[in-house]
């Protein structure tokens, strides 16, 4: 075969160059409703085509500078964070590798050998120098599936680091809200102490005079420890969620020490508002979603590279260099060689591995199909159960802050009936421990509320737009 009707050959390659034995990528087909089933909460609204949405630093609506300090923290020194930073350096590398087929590859050589034949007598010293050259024909688009995995792969990398992001970012957001409600119920403790304190005294005094008995005073002791053991006892959860905040944000827990902090006016306290979107704007939104459904792209194209070592490879392979017994003598014209030519294999016989191969890309990829429809559905789902759960804990609040306004009417008639002489302190007992039991659960409700909204926007995946890296 001449020179000629090699490079035929090889121009007949690049002509079939990425044609592929597998299908091309189509997302997979997920069913969502139009609207959610849960109304968005007061403030929200469902977005209109073009307007703003929740922003990356979703955290800043709360206006919390302790908690956006904290938080520009995590984002720089968590380290499940840096890992899922590493994971997507690591899949940026393994693209850019999978495009290094579509170019020839050039090594050069050199050698050195001495030895003995039974055609020669005596020591022969042989030397060489050279380059050689290979590139494969992409026949049937095994090289460009790969590229397309790669890619989809770094992509899918990119997604899991906003996911890890997202999730790191939502842990500390609830831990420290979990830990200002703390900073609440325990001033609430502390004041309520005090006020059980000079009840204890007003009894004390009503007792050395004879208007009391000494079970009002034990009574008034033991309301007033109680309270105190309660304070006590908030501490040591306060201290664990400084603690677990510490971790998240890089630090050991003896480097970060949060000053106490409680909610003036419970009450009051409002919630920040944003767009809700509509349910199809997940697919992108959110970083789980995105990166699952990238997952689908890449197993897809996995197929490809499987079936495509079905059929024979065309590689096309150059050498050129010098070659001689005499070193000195070694990068003369008549020692020079140069070799030009195609090569095909293919598969005989390899007893099913290659369509065992392939049968497995294909299960992979129904397995990734699955488990983005999962992940689609599951969001969907958190965004339903937030939006309820915000719904539902707002008209308890209400119902809550008007326990209270009752409860603490209770109690000024009946401390004012008691010091008239015409109620017992068991009155007084009940009804503080019951205005106590209230506010209590107003800041339970209201922590839980806070909970919710960062579920929520975590759930709605913020302004999460899948990165476009050059590979």
């Amino acid at each position: 075969m001449n020179i000629v009707k090699m490079w035929v050959l090889a121009m007949a390659g690049l002509m079939i160059q990425g044609c592929s034995v597998w299908q091309d990528y189509v997302r997979p087909r997920v069913e969502i409703p139009a609207q959610y089933k849960e109304p968005p909460p007061a403030g929200w609204k469902v977005a209109e085509p073009g307007s703003p949405e929740l922003s990356a630093a979703w955290w800043e609506r709360y206006n919390d500078p302790q908690l956006t300090a904290l938080l520009t923290q995590a984002n720089q020194a968590n380290y499940t964070i840096l890992i899922a930073e590493a994971n997507y350096r690591q899949g940026l590398a393994l693209a850019r590798a999978s495009h290094s087929p579509q170019l020839p590859a050039l090594n050069g050589q050199a050698g050195a050998t001495r030895g003995e034949t039974t055609n020669t007598t005596g020591v022969r010293s042989d030397y060489s120098i050279g380059l050689n050259a290979s590139w494969e024909m992409d026949l049937w688009g095994r090289i460009r599936n790969s590229v397309i995995a790669g890619e989809t792969n770094a992509e899918a990398t990119a997604a899991d680091l906003a996911a890890a992001k997202l999730s790191v970012q939502s842990t500390l957001a609830q831990t420290y809200f979990q830990l200002r409600i703390l900073d609440s119920q325990k001033l609430l403790l502390d004041n309520t102490a005090k006020s059980f304190d000079r009840s204890l005294k007003l009894t004390t005094n009503r007792y050395n005079v004879g208007l009391a008995s000494r079970t009002e005073i034990a009574q008034a002791e033991t309301q007033l420890r109680n309270t105190l053991a309660q304070s006590i006892d908030i501490s040591a959860s306060r201290a664990q969620l400084e603690h677990a905040i510490a971790v998240l944000i890089g630090k050991p827990p003896a480097e970060l020490s949060i000053p106490e902090q409680p909610y003036k006016d419970v009450a009051n306290l409002s919630l920040p508002a944003a767009n809700t979107g509509l349910p199809a704007s997940l697919l992108e939104r959110r970083p789980d979603i995105a990166g699952a459904e990238r997952r689908v792209a890449s197993a897809n194209a996995q197929i490809g590279v499987a079936r495509a070592a079905l059929f024979p490879t065309l590689t096309l392979g150059a050498t050129f260099g010098y070659s001689d017994n005499s070193l000195s003598n070694l990068l003369s014209l008549p020692n020079r060689l140069w070799s030009l030519g195609p090569a095909l294999a293919g598969p005989i016989f390899d007893n099913q591995l290659r369509r065992s191969n392939t049968n497995a890309a294909i299960a992979r990829y129904d397995a990734s199909v699955a488990t983005y429809k999962q992940t689609v559905i599951n969001g969907l789902r958190e965004v339903e159960d937030n939006l309820a759960l915000l719904r539902i804990l707002e008209a308890e609040a209400k119902e809550q802050e008007t326990a209270v306004k009752f409860a603490r009417e209770a109690v000024t008639q009946t401390e004012n009936r008691y010091r008239a002489g015409i109620s017992e302190y068991q009155y007084v007992v009940n009804v503080q421990s019951t205005l106590l039991s209230a506010e209590r659960n107003l800041l339970s409700i209201t922590g839980r509320r806070l909970n919710a909204s960062v579920a929520l926007m975590v759930a709605l995946g913020g302004a999460y737009v899948l990165p476009q890296s050059n590979y």
